[in-house]
């Protein structure tokens, strides 16, 4: 998957009963005792570029963010017989800059050297006559860097001009660096800090700054010191700009359902009751839909008193949404109707299409549209605290989108309003340097607006669809694992589909192409797409098809031509072959030739297999040759380092090998499977010998001492290949239950680290539902008790719950393996 090894060597170190609505409402709690139902909540969720989540268990706590932390601001109003109440988001604080920008084109100017300094560098009277002219942000990623960095060390000088100094204003460093930092003002030390962020984060200098600005020159001097990896830094000085509703007061939450395809709120305004429900109708089975990229806002309002009351909603959705960096990125808006719809646009100036691909990434081009049915009652328009309002189009930086609906006088019948967000990317994914446009326009023929009226058309149809299916999903995970299973199988849905985007394929053929969302950004990882994979084998075989064609591509093209399967496609947004700087040869064989077996059992026929016989054969004879024993290389947990002799790597070699010779027999290939599956038959007891800890098995086969979750013989039960005596699994599940930590079973015999998608797979080779669940209830534990507050993380400490890295990865659809096992026993 991946993970923190990869992205250290790339430079990327960010590299009971669920009832019919799944959780119980916390009714008439106070606010600040919200029931944890989720790490993160889901709002609204279609992509890795369009991603909204609340990150509180309270919806007015914070500003909703992008999965990746940064603000994409959601804010909701209800007014009430002219009173006003804040029941979604929280206003963004903004700021403004006191350091005038005299660079070209508006960037910072600075000067700064990779040479060593003496003492007084940072004093404002230094004189920087050999030191170099350079622009913010600084940093060795060409792409975004306005000043190319690339050595261990760098100081920097910005020097500006005041006409005024005001006493006693707080004062805030605004600063996004990589790695460690000292930042001067006139000479004197006022911040520092030992590793790095992957964006802006606002410091409150004022104590340290206090009396030292100046009319006239000033300096800010930083010095950064790379330690490993990427290279960042972009500073100002700024200060806070006063709040136009401070004093607005704030719903009371009284509760908050997460279901499959819905989260939904409830709040006490006065006299009023307030539904607020977001749904994404991520429908697996109509790919059409699924591609759709709108979702819903629905205020559903009532009174509770009897009365009743003058009620208007109020919804602001912030044009952030649409770009990199709000502080520097330039926006233009549009308020507009098209047939019955009221529409508002927005989207960047510059619009620089697939020129940036990274992990701690948001889109800059393409537009975000807010629309709602058109009527007196509906209002739209725009605003911005630094815009200019011109003719056509409205224009400045993080400009707010605003809907207001008036609903009347509202009694004691509930009366709804909805209204839809949509992004529309122009062009998604570069798929070997080909644009590709997003799946609902793949023939270039159609306009976003249709995506909306559309949209607005099916609310009613779709709203009960949803329902119908998150009600379904519920009993279903319930029967399969308990209540607890139940939960986490919820949470993960909507995670595991938005860290995917749909397109066509040159051929016509399915593209479902994840992103490896905080663990280094690629694209289409196999490793990613394999522990993923039983959500979309439950629900839709052609998507785990669209995981895998791009990678069957790669090397039946001759553009990868080693004997074994690549580890990816590139770097989101662009496939055009493989950027991880490392082959896992038999960790990406093993999981092809696997996956293509389960897309056979899940469709019932080789048809699949037998599109890419070749490359299966080749990659299945690799395995033959080299897998029982691998040689050092890494795995999909790569970020425990290289590893030889990897007794859960061997077993995905036999069982990659199984899987060629089942599909072999499928196609009426029988000599072919009788001398496959006697290769396989035969490295069993050859594993079971080296492997061999006695009352375990070993994590290597060189060091009985060790053990390690064999998560990968979850196959030979799920696609039941009868390989391995049922004792292997038995006298692991004994081995692995007294080493259970709190938050779960540790990976291995390494670390306390662990990850949960692979603790739901070791969870499926118990036999019985109370063994099963003492599996699943620490990882539901560190689903609602985990202080990161993120979309679900996979890679954590299975004893204080902190994670490790990642976030709002795909892998998290890997908890269905125990609904897929229960489906295909029968």
């Amino acid at each position: 998957m991946t993970e923190i090894m990869k992205c250290s060597r790339r430079g990327v170190r960010r590299c009971l009963w669920l009832f019919a609505s799944v959780f119980s409402v916390l009714a008439a709690s106070a606010q600040n005792n919200q029931a944890r139902k989720a790490p993160a909540y889901p709002l609204v969720t279609h992509n890795p570029n369009f991603s909204i989540w609340s990150t509180s268990d309270v919806l007015t706590d914070k500003a909703t963010e992008h999965w990746t932390g940064v603000a994409h601001g959601l804010t909701g109003y209800l007014e009430v017989d002219g009173t006003t109440y804040r029941f979604m988001g929280m206003d963004a604080p903004q700021y403004q800059t006191i350091m005038p920008r005299v660079g070209e084109e508006g960037k910072a100017a600075v000067m700064y050297t990779e040479k060593a300094q003496a003492k007084d560098w940072q004093a404002l009277s230094f004189k920087a006559a050999d030191w170099k002219e350079g622009v913010l942000p600084i940093s060795d990623n060409k792409s975004v860097s306005g000043t190319f960095w690339n050595s261990d060390n760098i100081w920097v000088r910005r020097e500006f001009s005041l006409d005024k100094v005001v006493q006693n204003e707080p004062l805030y460093l605004k600063l996004h660096h990589d790695d460690n930092v000292e930042v001067y003002l006139n000479g004197k030390l006022v911040f520092e800090k030992e590793g790095w962020n992957n964006s802006f984060e606002y410091f409150d200098i004022s104590s340290k700054a206090k009396g030292l600005l100046r009319v006239g020159n000033n300096v800010l001097a930083i010095h950064v010191k790379n330690t490993a990896g990427g290279r960042f830094l972009d500073v100002d000085l700024v200060s806070k700009l006063p709040s136009g509703k401070a004093g607005v007061a704030v719903a009371q939450q009284t509760g908050v359902d997460v279901h499959a395809t819905q989260t939904v709120y409830t709040f006490d305004c006065a006299g009023v009751a307030l539904k607020v429900t977001f749904t994404s109708p991520l429908l697996l089975d109509n790919l059409d839909l699924l591609a759709r990229p709108v979702s819903y806002i629905a205020y559903e309002v009532s009174s509770k008193d009897g009365k009743q009351h003058r009620v208007k909603v109020h919804q602001e959705v912030s044009s952030d949404i649409a770009v990199y960096m709000s502080d520097q990125q330039e926006v233009e808006g549009w308020a507009y109707t098209d047939g019955e719809l009221s529409i508002l646009k927005a989207g960047t100036v510059e619009q620089p299409t697939l020129q940036k691909g990274a992990d701690d990434m948001r889109i800059d081009w393409g537009y975000l549209y807010v629309a709602a049915p058109a009527g007196k009652d509906v209002k739209q328009y725009l605003s911005g605290s630094n815009a200019q309002k011109k003719d056509s189009p409205y224009r400045g930086k993080s400009l707010s989108l605003h809907t207001e609906i008036s609903l009347g006088a509202v009694g004691t019948s509930p009366v709804e309003r909805f209204l839809t967000i949509g992004y529309d990317e122009v062009i998604a994914i570069q798929y070997f340097n080909q644009d590709l446009r997003p799946w609902w326009n793949k023939n270039g023929d159609r306009a976003f607006e249709s995506q909306l009226q559309a949209a607005v058309e099916d609310y009613k149809i779709l709203m009960q669809r949803c329902a119908d299916f998150d009600k379904t999903l519920q009993q279903q995970a319930y029967a399969a694992g308990g209540e607890e299973y139940a939960q986490l199988c919820v949470i993960a849905y909507r995670q595991s589909i938005a860290a995917h985007t749909l397109v066509e394929g040159p051929a016509k053929e399915v593209l479902w192409l994840s992103k490896e969302n905080n663990s280094g950004g690629f694209i289409n990882t196999v490793d990613v797409t394999y522990p993923s994979s039983p959500l979309y084998l439950l629900y839709n075989p052609v998507l785990l098809q669209g995981m895998l064609n791009g990678i069957f591509h790669f090397s039946e093209s001759g553009k990868y031509p080693h004997p074994w399967a690549a580890h990816d496609l590139g770097t989101y947004p662009r496939a055009n072959g493989q950027t991880y700087g490392e082959p896992m040869p038999v960790e990406e064989s093993g999981n092809m030739l696997i996956m293509t077996a389960a897309i056979a059992q899940a469709e019932r026929n080789a048809a699949y297999a037998a599109k890419h016989w070749d490359i299966l054969t080749k990659w299945t004879d690799y395995l033959v040759k080299e897998g029982l024993d691998p040689k050092t290389q890494l795995c999909t947990d790569d970020f425990a380092g290289h590893l030889a002799r990897n007794a859960n790597l061997s077993l995905k070699a036999i069982m990659g090998i199984a899987s060629y010779a089942r599909l072999a027999e499928l196609l009426g290939k029988k000599d072919v499977a009788d001398r496959y599956q006697k290769i396989a038959q035969e490295m069993v007891p050859k594993w079971m010998a080296m492997a061999d800890g006695g009352d375990h098995y070993a994590l290597t086969f060189d060091d009985p001492n060790t053990w390690s979750q064999k998560y990968n013989l979850v196959w030979d039960k799920v696609l039941d290949f009868g390989l391995f005596p049922k004792t292997v699994a038995a006298k692991e599940i004994a081995y692995y239950l007294p080493r259970m930590n709190r938050f779960g079973l540790p990976l291995d015999s390494r670390k306390n680290y662990t990850k949960n998608d692979w603790i739901l797979w070791t969870a499926v080779l118990t036999t019985d539902r109370p063994t099963f669940e003492k599996f699943i209830h620490p990882v539901f534990q560190h689903a609602i008790e985990t202080p990161s507050r993120v979309p679900l993380n996979d890679f954590y400490d299975s004893t204080n719950g902190i994670r490790e890295n990642f976030k709002a990865r795909s892998v998290v659809g890997g908890f269905y393996m125990k609904m897929l096992a229960d489906k295909w026993s029968k």
